[in-house]
């Protein structure tokens, strides 16, 4: 028997396609969106404004796609909260609530594990296991809604996986959360986040989306990249930087460069002045993140004296830089950290 359609999989366009195929007129196609992505229906029956007898074809051969939390924790101030969302196949994946001053963040996942092996990186300890689909990445987000009662106004697709890895479904993602009949949540409010896939981020440059790129850096020269994020071995900076060039110039959006601050390792005065002349005359912005200790990797955090040293020395040679606010350390902070130790009954 053929698996059902997970219906946040589909685009506008395709959900019109299925229902011509069943005989109904293509205004319903807008219906069933509204209910799926914007309501969060759990069940066809809910869907009242559908014929019944429509809604009975619906159910036989499609599902709504809602995900199930399996574990929620969050943080002593209140403002962050950590999901554990579980998927039809017995896998789960992390996504986090975060509430600023601006409105309120979600940070979704686009993978079950990650191949990319980043040395500071907990959401890939236990390799890549498989991609998310376009509606479990869309889950996370209108799941976190629901729960929390709130509307969500940003999107970082920053948690386990690398999403240009998963380029199609999160391309999907993009288009379906910012539609109309989606959550209607701007582009510009959407950041996607990559540890450097040269020809991704060219291909994502083509979209000419309204989005956000953040590319995750963590060090100025090659030969300490290639230690912290392997990738780089593959696509060495002088093509990363390129490609990132590139994209500001055709898309008109300033880069943002993560830079995750590991104590002894990356956090310099040289690394610092190596990173200003790098990015050096770049549309672009440094976001400066101490690193969420992760014991598995010996990763631990500098001390707040050294995170300022560091912004003010790329400042001085005028690359735009902030230092993000930590969110959420009591509460398994890293990516991948909650998944491991429910999916493993630690408690």
């Amino acid at each position: 028997m053929a698996a059902k359609i997970n219906l946040k999989d589909l685009t506008l366009p395709e959900l019109v396609d299925m229902v011509r195929s069943m005989d109904a007129e293509k205004y319903r196609a807008r219906q069933v969106a509204e209910w799926v992505f914007q309501k969060g229906a759990l069940s066809f029956e809910e869907m009242t404004n559908l014929p019944q007898v429509f809604r009975r074809r619906l159910a036989s051969i499609a599902v709504t796609g809602n995900l199930k939390i399996l574990a929620r924790q969050v943080s002593r101030a209140g403002d962050t909260v950590k999901y554990l969302f579980g998927l039809d196949d017995g896998q789960a994946v992390e996504s986090v609530l975060m509430k600023h001053s601006y409105g309120n963040s979600v940070c979704v996942s686009t993978q079950v594990g990650c191949r990319m092996g980043c040395r500071f990186c907990a959401s890939g300890l236990e390799g890549f296991i498989r991609n998310l689909s376009p509606g479990e990445i869309y889950g996370q987000v209108l799941g976190i809604q629901m729960d929390s009662g709130e509307r969500i106004s940003h999107v970082v697709i920053m948690g386990t996986g690398e999403p240009l890895d998963n380029f199609r479904a999160t391309l999907v993602f993009i288009k379906n959360v910012s539609a109309p009949y989606g959550l209607n949540i701007g582009q510009r409010h959407i950041t996607v986040s990559t540890c450097g896939l040269v020809p991704r981020i060219r291909e994502l440059a083509r979209e000419r989306l309204a989005i956000t790129l953040a590319v995750s850096l963590h060090a100025p020269v090659d030969s300490l990249r290639d230690m912290l994020v392997p990738v780089n071995k593959k696509y060495p900076l002088r093509e990363l930087m390129g490609a990132c060039r590139d994209y500001a110039k055709e898309t008109g959006r300033r880069v943002t460069f993560e830079y995750a601050l590991l104590a002894g390792v990356n956090d310099s005065r040289e690394c610092a002045a190596q990173l200003g002349r790098l990015l050096s005359g770049m549309l672009c912005h440094v976001n400066l993140i101490p690193a969420n200790p992760v014991p598995e990797r010996g990763i631990r955090p500098p001390a707040k004296r050294q995170v300022e040293l560091f912004k003010n020395t790329l400042e001085a040679a005028g690359v735009a830089t902030t230092i993000r606010r930590g969110l959420g350390a009591d509460i398994d902070a890293a990516c991948g950290q909650l998944r491991r130790r429910i999916m493993a009954g630690v408690k």
